[in-house]
């Protein structure tokens, strides 16, 4: 290498020094760093040369050139430092928190709608001397159907839109399996409430394919329709904490006999005709019924000497009804602005 190349050398030298401090950010220093070091950068450009030189000036100018780019390497470890901690001061000073500002806060949470009616439900049956049960709900086909008076040909069947397992059960379709697992369990006198989880392949305003259920049964001695009728008109009342005309329509269910649907004075219009209660006055809520006698000698009870009553109502039906809710989907979309009605 010629005194006026180790001149062209230190003048490189210069240059990329100034160029590397006046980098004013990370991208513009690796631009930089791939011109001098890259594979077609000037400094790798000078290293390729040393191949053309006699071997005592090659090792001379292999010398300079080297330290050069060791200078240079050191220079832009150097800015680079620099620059990342200007970086990091920037994105800390942008996101740091101004503890000046008013905070957020917290909020109490509060109970979901059907939530707080299922306990209200509970609470008042609970006062009424009933029990609380609980059951299975993946469930087998003889305490779902069979048992309840609802064999394998029974044209009922086609009143639940089922969700079966490839293994034969099934995901319960109502809680009446608990009245089931109780009375096979218990012995007369028998009086409970079976709230929980049920499913049924159906979607609507009105419906959803999980809902939740609360059915209720009485055996004892002597007991009547006028019992659950009476039962049935003081929890509504306190349900709904207001005076409540009822009435009994004549239905079918194959597990009671006779059979009734239960119908409720308008709590919108209190009986005089609107939307909700499509004119009529009355909103139903429930299916009810005595006991039928073959579901009693399912579960080897005495016919001759026990009777009982059942009656079956949709919590979120109620909860709709009690609150003002016109679409049951509502309950499960997480909306915060609904939910926080109810805190």
């Amino acid at each position: 290498m010629t005194g006026t190349d180790t001149h062209n050398l230190e003048q490189l030298a210069a240059d990329a020094r100034g160029r590397i401090a006046a980098c004013a950010d990370l991208p513009a220093l690796e631009a930089l760093k791939v011109e001098l070091f890259g594979k077609k950068g000037v400094i790798t450009a000078l290293l390729k040369t040393l191949g053309g030189l006699a071997p005592d000036e090659r090792r001379a100018a292999g010398a300079r050139i080297n330290a050069v780019r060791d200078e240079l390497a050191a220079v832009l470890a150097e800015r680079q430092a620099t620059l990342e901690q200007a970086a990091l001061d920037a994105q800390l000073a942008a996101g740091r928190i101004d503890v000046t500002q008013p905070g957020r806060g917290q909020q109490p949470g509060g109970l979901h709608p059907v939530s707080r009616a299922r306990r209200r439900i509970e609470a008042l049956f609970r006062n009424a001397g009933f029990s609380v049960e609980d059951g299975p709900e993946v469930e087998d086909d003889w305490h779902n159907f069979e048992a309840l008076n609802i064999p394998a040909d029974h044209p009922a069947r086609a009143m639940h839109d089922t969700f079966y397992f490839p293994d034969g059960r099934l995901l319960r379709t109502h809680t009446s399996p608990v009245q089931v697992r109780a009375m096979l369990r218990e012995k007369p006198p028998l009086r409970m409430i079976m709230p929980g989880r049920v499913y049924r392949c159906d979607s609507d305003v009105t419906h959803t394919p999980m809902f939740h259920q609360i059915e209720g049964l009485v055996v004892d001695e002597g007991v009547s329709l006028a019992h659950l009728r009476s039962v049935l008109h003081h929890f509504v009342e306190r349900f709904f904490e207001r005076k409540l005309g009822i009435r009994f329509r004549p239905s079918y269910f194959p597990f009671t006999e006779p059979s009734a649907e239960v119908d409720i004075e308008c709590v919108f219009c209190s009986g005089q005709g609107c939307r909700v209660c499509k004119n009529t006055g009355w909103l139903e809520i429930a299916g009810c019924g005595m006991v039928h006698p073959n579901v009693l000698r399912n579960v080897n009870i005495d016919t001759e000497r026990y009777t009982g009553y059942a009656f079956g109502m949709g919590i979120e039906r109620l909860a709709m009804l009690r609150y003002g809710v016109n679409d049951i989907r509502l309950y499960f979309e997480n909306d915060l602005r609904f939910l926080r009605q109810f805190g």
